[in-house]
Formats: structure tokens, sequence, C-alpha cells
């Protein structure tokens, strides 16, 4: 954790992916941000996410493995018709149409035909996009094992973000403070052209952030473009094991402390611990607490930061669709905790989602803090994620999420209490940070 320079705080997040999560996750083993996030950021390790209504991080049953086989059923390039399944159940015969037709495509069709794994992997793409919720989604193997490894707030790995551009090139947009990359002199809006001599163009992000993670203590070398120098060149980088940076703290020389939250992975809480206690120490006049641009993820995470400011009561109503619900955390947050008195301020904006929301609905219901910014993106759903044979994760929404005062946060968002809406022309301002401040000063 270190003190952020003065503007660093305003460097817009939605370039950031790190490579590993920044989904963000729910209580226990459900996802508040959700795979589907707006604003889901992956780290290089280089460096997301909603989970049940439980106290135990518990791994869910993995689905069955089907009778009937997965595998290439025609090796040598050469088909095979698969023998269609048996039907035993009415629903069984109802998908009895897709084995027919596969049946005729693999007799009939002129051309290569994708194996079983492609085809089963679409096939459950297709089915989920019939149900019109973009936060029930499918992970294939290697990205929910990048985003698992995100959650836990560590990973192994260089210590850079990177996006991929429009044009398909891996983009270096950020790095981490004394982290391989940056001692390497790897610099924000270098492009990697390959890793280890292998030609990276063409590749999806996850494949690209596979070869560029690895053990501590290994070495990668990546071929770099930089704007200004006419020829790549390359960069050796040691990889080490890195902690993902989530906060950001700062003591202004007005006497106002600022601490921002970039996602709620597995150690949120105690991130924040550490940087009030650091904020603390000065004696601030008040906390600005930053949610800006924050996507979410555990929680769990989320009950136990909203517990530092809390000294009583409900953080959130989870609602099944069945009518069922539940007043979390059961019997109220605990008190005593050390951000419980001193006069805070919540910024908000249209990228504050899921857990990120939970905290800042728990924290103007309590009236223990105004929301100072804009309208928050509305994301309230509840994931599950379940951990198929193959690695691959089914996350379903189970849920929806209600405030304390039973406030719906799914599609509608959270109000400020003062709005300030970002300026439409690029500034290095920040009117939002700044009408906060003038908040905690004055008292108005």
């Amino acid at each position: 954790m270190s003190n952020m320079s003065e503007q660093s705080h305003l460097k817009p997040l939605f370039k950031i992916t790190c490579i590993g999560l920044i989904t963000l996750i729910g209580a226990t083993i459900v996802f508040a941000a959700g795979f589907g996030s707006a604003y889901l950021l992956t780290q290089v390790g280089i460096l997301p996410v909603t989970a049940p209504a439980s106290d135990e991080q518990t791994q869910l049953p993995a689905t069955p493995t089907p009778e009937w086989s997965t595998e290439n059923p025609w090796p040598g390039g050469t088909p095979t018709p698969m023998a269609i399944p048996t039907p035993q159940t009415d629903d069984e015969r109802e998908f009895q149409i897709f084995w027919e037709a596969w049946d005729l495509i693999q007799r009939n069709f002129y051309g290569p035909l994708p194996d079983m794994q492609t085809v089963s992997y679409a096939a459950i793409h297709g089915v989920l996009e019939e149900l019109g919720d973009p936060y029930t989604a499918f992970i294939e193997p290697e990205p929910a094992a990048i985003l698992s490894e995100d959650a836990s707030g560590e990973f192994e790995g260089i210590g850079a973000y990177v996006n991929m551009t429009e044009e398909g090139a891996l983009e270096i947009s950020g790095v981490f403070e004394g982290g391989p990359a940056e001692q390497a002199g790897i610099q924000e809006g270098d492009r990697v052209l390959a890793v280890d001599g292998v030609d990276i163009s063409g590749m999806t992000l996850y494949e690209a952030i596979g070869l560029i993670r690895g053990p501590s203590g290994t070495q990668v070398t990546l071929l770099i473009m930089r704007e200004g120098i006419e020829e790549p060149f390359e960069v050796v980088v040691t990889r080490a094991r890195l902690e993902i940076p989530i906060i950001e703290i700062e003591m202004r020389d007005d006497g106002v402390g600022y601490i921002r939250l970039y996602e709620f992975s597995a150690n949120a809480r105690e991130q924040m611990e550490g940087g009030l206690k650091e904020l603390l120490a000065q004696d601030p006049v008040g906390i600005v607490f930053d949610l800006r641009m924050n996507p979410g993820g555990w929680l769990d995470q989320a009950i136990e930061v909203a517990d530092l400011f809390l000294d009583d009561g409900t953080v959130l109503i989870e609602r099944w669709s069945d009518g069922r619900e539940e007043f979390l955390p059961r019997g109220g947050v605990r008190d005593g905790d050390i951000g419980e008195e001193i006069p805070l301020v919540v910024l908000v904006d249209r990228g504050t989602a899921s857990a990120s929301e939970i905290v800042a609905g728990a924290l103007q219901d309590h009236e223990r803090a105004i929301l100072i910014g804009e309208v928050t993106f509305g994301k309230g759903s509840v994931q599950r994620p379940f951990t198929l044979s193959d690695g691959s994760e089914l996350r379903v929404t189970i849920a929806h999420w209600f405030t304390p005062d039973d406030q719906e946060i799914h599609g509608h968002g959270l109000e400020p209490n003062i709005e300030v809406p970002w300026p439409e022309e690029e500034t290095e301002d920040d009117p939002q940070l700044e009408r906060a401040v003038e908040y905690i000063l004055t008292g108005e």
C-alpha cells in the first residue's frame, strides 16, 4: 500500500484489464460483480464477481459428467456419426432434435467439423443467450482459472494491467508500483507483440495472459513496441508473487483523508482496515471513501467493509425468486470498528456496481454517509458459481439484493444525495472529489 500521487485517482479505469480477477465476488461463494459486469477487470500477474448467503466458502459440487462421450468422434479427420442417445424423459425427447441435426451435419457437411468440446460450449452459450440475463454466464477453463486466482487478491506474474485494443493488440495500461514490470522498464502504452518468441497477434486476451503469467522467480521475454521508438525491442521480466493493489490512500493538505477501493477481492477488508488505520493516525477531519468505477467482488467482503463504518444494523436484504428473503449479516454488524465515528462521504458514479452498491446503499440508508456523484450502475443480482468437471465455470443468477431500506439496486442503481456529473470534456480536475471535500469541511 502506498500514498497516491496528486492526480493518480483521476485515471479512468475503463481501460484497465488486470490479468487475473477484478470481479468481482459475493458473499461466501456468490459473486457480487458477476462475470458479465460492464467493468470486469483482468490482471496480468501479470491481475473479479457474487456469492450465496453463507459464511463458509465451500466448493460447490461439479455437474455430473454426461453418459454420452464428449471425445472427438472423428479422429484422423474421417467423420464417424455419433450414436444418438436414447431419450428417457420428456425433456430429453425435446432435446432429441439437437442430436438429429448434429447427426445430419456429421454425415453431410462439406468441410472440417469442430470437436465435441467446441460444440458443447457453443450449445451452452446459445442456451444462456436465450435467458436474457448477461450475468448468468459460462466461463471456459482458462479464464475461469485466471479469475479464480485474481479473486484471491494475489497472483504470480509481472505486475501489469493490460487491455486489448480495438485493433486486437495487447496494450499495457498500467504497472504495479515497484513491481517486476516497472523494474524492467515496461511503461504504460507499450504494446506486447510476442511472448517468449511466440507471436500473440490474433490471440484472445486470456490466451495472451496465460503466456505472460507464470511461477514466481521465472523469466519471460516480451517483444515490445513503444510509441516514438521505430523498432520493437525485447524486455526480460522476472515474475514474482504479487498482491493486487486494490486501495489507494492520501492525506490531503486540507486535513481530509482519501481512500479509494478498486474492487472487493478476498482481502478487501484487510486492506481497507490497514488504509484507514494509516489515515486515522494522521487525525483527519473526515474521510472521502471513493467507490467510483468499483465493479464489485465478494459479498462477504462487502459486508465486512461496510461493517468498518457501521455500529449496528443490516447491510443488505437478499431476496430469492420464491419470495424467501434474508437480512445480512445475520444478527447485524459488529460494534467497535475503527471507522464508525469519523465523518464520511462516499463517491459513486455509473461504474459503481454490485458489491460497491451494497456498501454505498447501506451507508446511505443508515445515514452514516452521504453519496456524492452520479447514479450507480444498478447491478443487484446474485450469481452462484458452479465449477464443472472440465474446470469451466457456470455462474447462475439466483437472487436479487436490496438495501436495508428496501431500495432495489438491480436495474435502478442508487441516487446520490448530491449529484455532481462528470464533465463531458476531458479535464484534470475532479469536481466530484472537490464537492466531497467541501461537504466534509463545511457540512453543506
